[in-house]
C-alpha cells in the first residue's frame, strides 16, 4: 500500500466510510458535494477551515465585504443557472447596468462596449474600427474564429494582422475579463472559446444578492438536507492508495475512506498531500503555477456620493471601481456606500514594495477623481494587497490541470485551476459539475 507522506498514528484514529470524500470546502468542492449528496451518495465534505475558500464575505462596522468580486459572467449560461434547476440552489440577482458603466480613457469618460449600444458610443475605438470590431464578434459568435493553442492572442492578432485600435479593444475586454495585466499572453484558443460563450448571453454581468455567504449557505443547506456530512477545521495530512485506486485519506482528526474521492485545494496544497503517490510527479507540475494576482482597495462610506456611473474603468492603469452597494443593498447599512476598487497586478511587481505601493497610490487617485469627498466619509478600509483572483493565470506555458490521472481512476480534481468553462468562479463551478457527472456516469 503507498502512503503518502506517512501517517504513524493512522491506527489510533477512527476511520469513517463515504461514497465519496470531498477535499477543500471553496466553491468547487461545495459544488462538487452539493450536487454528489442531492443525487443520493453519502458525502463528507473536509476543509481545513472556512467554509468558501477564497469566496467569503466579512462583515466590519455593518459593511459587508466580499473577499473577490461576486460577479458572475454570464449568469444565465452559468452552471448555477443549472444547479438551480437540477439540485434546488436558490440564490438572488443582480444585474449589472451596462448603460451605467464607463472607460476613463484620460481627459474623458466613455461608454464601455458591453452591447451594441455601447459600441457605437464608445470612443476606445473609432470610426472603421468599429465595423471591424463587430466584424470579429460576430466571427467569434460563428465560430469562425477559434484561435491556437500554440499561439497567443497577442500573438495571432499580428499573424491575422488585425486592426491597431481592434487589437486594443480586444487586449482591453481580455484584461477585465480574465483580470490580468498581460492579456496578450492568453492563448487564443481560451481566448475565443470564453467570448463564444460570453457573446451569446443575455447577461454578461449580474451579482449574487447577499454576497458570496448567501451562495455558500444555499450550498449548505442542500449537503446537509441530502444527508452529507461537513467536517470543518480538518486538515488532509496525507493519501493512502493500493494499485490503481486511493482507498483513504488521512486528517487531523479523523480517517476518510471512500470509493471516490473528489480534490478540490489548490494545487500546492495538492502537491504535499499526494507526495510518495504515483501522481506525485503529475501534481507538482501544476503546483508550480503562478496564479492571477490582483490588489483589493475596498470602501465603505458613511453617505453615498452620487455619480452618473456604477463602474469606472480606468484603461491606461487597468483598475476598475464597482459601486458593489449599488446592486446588492444589503453590503452595506441603508443610506451608505460600499465601492471596490481592484488593480491588476503585473507578475514582476509582486516583489517590489515601491510598485506596489504606486498601486495603492493610483486607485486612492482614481477614487479622487471619480469619487470626490470619498475621504471624508470614509467609515472602514479594506486592503488586500495580493489577492489571488485565479489559481491559474492564462499564459502560453500554463495549461489547466486535468480533472483526473489515469495513475487513479477514482480521484478527481476541480477548482478554478482545472479544465472547465469560464473563468473565476464560474470554473470553480463548471469542473466541480463535470467532476460530479464523472462520479455518477459510473453507477
Amino acid at each position: 500500500m503507498e502512503t503518502g507522506m506517512e501517517n504513524t498514528v493512522e491506527t489510533a484514529r477512527e476511520t469513517k466510510h463515504y461514497d465519496v470524500v470531498v477535499v477543500g470546502g471553496g466553491l468547487a468542492g461545495l459544488t462538487a458535494a452539493a450536487i454528489l449528496s442531492h443525487k443520493g451518495k453519502k458525502v463528507a465534505l473536509v476543509e481545513r477551515g472556512n467554509l468558501g475558500g477564497r469566496a467569503v464575505t466579512l462583515r466590519i462596522k455593518d459593511f459587508a465585504f466580499n473577499f473577490g468580486a461576486h460577479a458572475i459572467y454570464g449568469r444565465d449560461t452559468s452552471v448555477l443557472r443549472t444547479l438551480k434547476k437540477e439540485i434546488g440552489i436558490n440564490i438572488g440577482w443582480e444585474d449589472f447596468e451596462p448603460n451605467k458603466a464607463k472607460y476613463d480613457i484620460g481627459d474623458q469618460l466613455t461608454d464601455v462596449p458591453a452591447n451594441i449600444q455601447g459600441l457605437f458610443r464608445t470612443a476606445v475605438i473609432k470610426g472603421t474600427g468599429k465595423i471591424k470590431f463587430t466584424f470579429e464578434i460576430f466571427k467569434t459568435l460563428l465560430r469562425l474564429e477559434k484561435g491556437h493553442p500554440h499561439l497567443s492572442i497577442a500573438k495571432w492578432m499580428e499573424e491575422n494582422h488585425i486592426n491597431e485600435d481592434v487589437r486594443e479593444m480586444m487586449l482591453t475586454l481580455a484584461s477585465s475579463n480574465f483580470f490580468t495585466k498581460e492579456p496578450e499572453k492568453i492563448p487564443s484558443d481560451v481566448f475565443f472559446n470564453y467570448y463564444q460563450r460570453l457573446f451569446t448571453t443575455n447577461k454578461p454581468v449580474a451579482y449574487i444578492a447577499g454576497g458570496w455567504q448567501a451562495l455558500i449557505d444555499e450550498f449548505i443547506r442542500v449537503i446537509e438536507s441530502s444527508g452529507g456530512e461537513i467536517y470543518m477545521k480538518t486538515k488532509v495530512e496525507s493519501v493512502s492508495a493500493d494499485n490503481d485506486r486511493v482507498t483513504g485519506i488521512q486528517t487531523n482528526k479523523a480517517n476518510f475512506a471512500g470509493k471516490e474521492f473528489v480534490f478540490a485545494i489548490p494545487p500546492k496544497e495538492l502537491d504535499k498531500v499526494f507526495v510518495g503517490t504515483k501522481i506525485e510527479h503529475s501534481v507538482k507540475q501544476y503546483s508550480n503555477y503562478e496564479p492571477s494576482y490582483v490588489y483589493v482597495y475596498d470602501v465603505g462610506l458613511r453617505e453615498r456620493i452620487d455619480v452618473p456611473y456604477t463602474y469606472i474603468y480606468d484603461k491606461q492603469n487597468r483598475i476598475f471601481i464597482t459601486d458593489i452597494s449599488h446592486y446588492d443593498r444589503s453590503c452595506a447599512p441603508e443610506g451608505s456606500q460600499l465601492l471596490q476598487a481592484i488593480a491588476y497586478i503585473a507578475q514582476d511587481d509582486l516583489k517590489d514594495k515601491e510598485k506596489m505601493e504606486e498601486y495603492h497610490a493610483k486607485i486612492e487617485a482614481l477614487y479622487d477623481k471619480h469619487f470626490s469627498g470619498w475621504r471624508d466619509q470614509l467609515v472602514v478600509p479594506r486592503v488586500s494587497k495580493r489577492a489571488a483572483a485565479q489559481e491559474i493565470k492564462w499564459t502560453m506555458t500554463q495549461d489547466p490541470m486535468p480533472l483526473y490521472f489515469p495513475d487513479y481512476r477514482n480521484v478527481f480534481f476541480t477548482g478554478d485551476w482545472c479544465q472547465g468553462e469560464g473563468q473565476l468562479s464560474e470554473l470553480s463551478f463548471s469542473s466541480a459539475y463535470e467532476t460530479s457527472k464523472l462520479i455518477l456516469q459510473k453507477d
